[in-house]
C-alpha cells in the first residue's frame, strides 16, 4: 500500500515539477491509485450486492469552478478520466449509467472485462473479512500548482455492502469533492451517506470563505459536528491556497501521503500522528 501511495504521489508531482496544472496532477495521481488494485477504486473496486461493479468519480478545477463527474459506470478502467472528459467536453457536470458509458466510448476511453478487477476477501462473502483482505477506501488527490491553482479528484468503487445502483458522495460536487482557489481543494472518503447529507466538502469551504477559519480548522470542526457527532466515519484530505496540507479522519487508519518541493519531498502514513 505504501508503495502504491508513493507511486501516485510521484505521478502527480511529476506533472507539477514540469510546470503542469493541478488538474493534470490530480488526474495522474488518481489514475495511479485506480490502477494499483489496492484500494476501492478502479481495479480494486468492490462488487455490489448483485456481484457487479458501480464506479463513480469526480474532478473539480479551483481556478474556474469547472467540474465533471460520472456515476454508476461498470467496466471503465479509469473513471476519473471520464469525469475529466465530462468537465472538459460537455456543458454538463454529471453523467450516469448507460449515457455516461456511451459518452466514454465516444471519447475513446478504455473499457475492461470483469476479470480485470482485483479479487479480494471483501468481494466474496464466503471468504469473510479475514487477515488477507486488502486495504480499502475511496481514493482522492488534491494539488496546488505553481500558478496558485488548486484541484481535487476522487474515485470510488462504492461501499462493500450496498444495493446495486447506490451512489455515494464521491461524484457529487460539494459532498465528496470540491475545489476553489479562494479556499483550497478537498477530497473525502468514508461513509458516503453522511458526507452527502452534510454536503461536507462544501460545508468546509464555506467555513473558510464566510467564517474566517483556516482550512484545517474548518475540516476539523465540520468532521466533528457533521460526521462524528452523527455517527459517521471517514476522512478528508485537503490543500489550502498556501499549499498547506489538511488530513482529518475519525477512523483507526487512513492511508495518506504528501509530496512537495522541486525534489519531491514526500511521505506516507496510515495511523494517526504518522506524518
Amino acid at each position: 500500500m505504501g508503495d502504491a501511495l508513493r507511486a501516485a504521489l510521484r505521478a502527480g508531482h511529476d506533472v507539477l515539477r514540469r510546470g503542469g496544472p493541478s488538474v493534470d496532477a490530480v488526474t495522474a495521481a488518481v489514475c495511479a491509485l485506480e490502477d494499483c488494485g489496492q484500494f476501492d477504486a478502479g481495479k480494486g473496486a468492490y462488487r455490489n450486492a448483485d456481484g457487479g461493479f458501480d464506479l463513480d468519480a469526480a474532478i473539480m478545477d479551483g481556478r474556474t469552478g469547472a467540474a465533471g463527474a460520472a456515476a454508476h459506470v461498470h467496466r471503465l478502467k479509469n473513471t476519473i478520466r471520464l469525469a475529466r472528459a465530462v468537465m472538459e467536453r460537455t456543458p454538463h457536470v454529471l453523467l450516469v449509467a448507460e449515457g455516461a458509458e456511451r459518452f466514454a466510448r465516444e471519447a475513446g476511453l478504455e473499457f475492461v472485462d470483469d476479470d480485470y478487477f482485483a479479487p479480494s476477501a471483501h468481494h466474496d462473502p464466503a471468504q469473510g473479512h479475514g487477515a488477507n483482505a486488502r486495504p480499502s477506501g475511496t481514493v482522492g488527490a488534491v494539488a496546488l500548482d505553481a500558478a496558485g491553482n488548486v484541484a481535487a479528484a476522487t474515485s470510488t468503487g462504492g461501499t462493500h455492502v450496498r444495493l446495486a445502483g447506490r451512489v455515494g458522495d464521491t461524484p457529487i460536487i460539494g459532498a465528496g469533492t470540491y475545489a476553489d482557489n479562494a479556499v483550497g481543494a478537498l477530497s473525502c472518503t468514508g461513509e458516503g451517506e453522511f458526507f452527502l447529507r452534510a454536503v461536507l466538502a462544501h460545508d468546509i469551504a464555506a467555513r473558510v470563505e464566510h467564517g474566517g477559519k483556516s482550512l484545517a480548522e474548518a475540516a476539523e470542526a465540520a468532521a466533528r459536528e457533521k460526521l462524528t457527532a452523527r455517527g459517521g466515519f471517514g476522512g478528508i484530505i485537503g490543500v489550502d491556497r498556501h499549499g498547506r496540507p489538511v488530513m482529518v479522519f475519525n477512523t483507526p487508519t487512513m492511508a495518506r501521503g504528501t509530496i512537495s518541493g522541486a525534489d519531491g519531498d514526500g511521505c506516507v502514513a496510515l495511523f494517526a500522528g504518522g506524518m
